[in-house]
């Protein structure tokens, strides 16, 4: 079945797939050779960082639009960001609890995303991005300036 968002799910969830795969098929080969603690640890891991890299760990995506129109009405940033991105995992770790009062739009699901983000950053789909519902942006901030706005 082919996605009308061209498969930006899919796409969006490749990393972790291809983590957890790699990590069963080297935990199997451990095990056929018989080191039970190595095939676990590898296994462990390697589910560790798939899950690390899924769209699991940000807060549920929103539309470019509904993002944009929640933070008219409460005043909260709009952040643009892709799965498998490091430094969008970066900011939202470093925001801790604080990145729920944000709101997440993934590029790869929502094309007005994208185009915004190419926008304000001077063609390139480069995340994160921040956006104020003054319009005003800033690409790969500091999480210390994300937080003073949440």
């Amino acid at each position: 079945m082919i996605r009308p968002d061209g498969g930006a799910m899919v796409k969006g969830w490749l990393l972790a797939l291809l983590l957890a795969a790699a990590g069963t098929l080297s935990a199997a080969g451990l095990l056929a050779d018989g080191d039970t603690v190595a095939a676990a640890v590898v296994l462990v891991a390697c589910l560790a960082f798939a899950a690390v890299n899924s769209p699991l760990v940000f807060p549920a995506s929103l539309g470019a639009e509904e993002a944009r129109r929640r933070s008219a009405a409460d005043g909260r940033p709009v952040i643009y960001w892709r799965p498998g991105c490091r430094y969008c995992r970066r900011l939202r770790f470093r925001l801790g609890r604080d990145a729920r009062r944000a709101h997440w739009v993934g590029i790869w699901r929502d094309p007005v995303a994208a185009a915004a983000v190419r926008a304000v950053a001077d063609g390139n789909e480069t995340v994160p991005t921040v956006v104020l519902p003054d319009g005003r942006a800033r690409v790969n901030p500091d999480a210390e300036w994300v937080r003073e706005l949440l």
